[in-house]
């Protein structure tokens, strides 16, 4: 019965035979790093609510995008800012929008860095909301017509994914019908599936200045966002996505979720994202700051986690950081 112990404690003697027997390992290749633009030029505005994190104008994201793509991470994800807002979050799909010309300078500049748009209208519309409002609900079927022309929008200025985060049913298959009949079919479609209401968002929503208008009558998001006590609804949401066309789907949070990736690699053969969001990374930050915890050793605990739990690509603020430790 001793004998188990005694390979164990062998197999943990030094740190290259841990190496050697480790069951999950972390790559640069798993890592998407998020990134904020806005119109303008020469802009780098530190974001107050997210550590080491930027606004950048789309001639300073592609010096940014630069950057990361000398250290190996495959690509990027991009939220827009607009210079104004409106009822229909019309400049989602400008032409000169913020993220379709972000995509061009990135493109030109860094032509091999994989570049995925996050697509939703919570930054563009006046009531924050990730759809149109009516009559003090979310339109759901002519949100989905919206989003669809924001995601041609980027597949027309170079995006190579685009990223459907506003949880509107239906909203994959309005996409994949749009970029198809429109000679895109290569545009691939990484579709937060399962998005759950959560206060970990914070951060995030200051970032990128969508936090929702109390005056509508909807101060949450819970009405298309999903409950956070629902697992199976998670799966069989998962499971419309990719019926609908999706080829990546998502969980998000992912520390939050670490059982529902875990059930999606289970019952799904297909790339399974996880997004570390704004409230997680901050968390660690502030909890590093006040000295009760290491922030690196935080950061790997909680990466290596997520992809213990079964996500091949995982979204993070942490990505450039931990890019230089495991290149270090």
């Amino acid at each position: 019965m001793g004998f188990p112990n005694i390979r164990m404690r062998r197999l943990r003697s030094s740190d290259s035979m841990r190496r050697l027997v480790r069951e999950t390992t972390l790559s640069i290749d798993n890592l998407v790093y998020p990134l904020f633009v806005r119109k303008g030029k020469g802009i780098k505005e530190p974001i107050k609510t997210l550590a080491d994190c930027f606004h950048f104008s789309p001639d300073s994201i592609a010096r940014e995008a630069g950057e990361v793509a000398e250290l190996g991470i495959p690509a990027v994800l991009l939220f827009g800012l607009p210079d104004k807002k409106d009822k229909t979050g019309s400049e989602a799909w400008s032409e000169d929008g913020a993220v379709q010309s972000a995509i061009r300078h990135i493109k030109k500049e860094v032509p091999g860095l994989a570049v995925i748009t996050d697509v939703c209208l919570c930054a563009y519309t006046d009531t924050g909301h990730c759809g149109v409002v009516k009559n003090g609900k979310v339109d759901n079927d002519a949100s989905c017509e919206l989003l669809a022309k924001a995601a041609l929008s980027h597949a027309q200025a170079g995006a190579d994914m685009v990223a459907p985060s506003d949880m509107m049913d239906g909203r994959v298959k309005a996409i994949r019908q749009c970029l198809e009949k429109n000679g895109f079919p290569d545009v691939a479609i990484m579709s937060y599936s399962a998005k759950f209401a959560s206060a970990f968002y914070g951060p995030f929503r200051d970032a990128a200045e969508s936090t929702p208008d109390a005056s509508t009558g909807l101060t949450d998001r819970k009405t298309y966002q999903m409950d956070p006590a629902n697992a199976r609804q998670a799966l069989d949401e998962i499971a419309l996505d990719i019926e609908e066309g999706a080829d990546i789907v998502m969980v998000k949070p992912a520390l939050s979720y670490l059982d529902i990736i875990y059930r999606a690699r289970q019952r799904f053969d297909c790339p399974i994202a996880a997004y570390n969001v704004s409230g997680e990374y901050m968390m660690v930050h502030a909890s590093a700051a006040a000295g009760h915890i290491d922030k690196d050793a935080a950061m790997m605990g909680i990466l290596t986690a997520i992809k213990r739990a079964g996500a091949d690509i995982i979204i993070t603020y942490f990505a450039k950081e931990l890019a230089k430790k495991l290149k270090g």
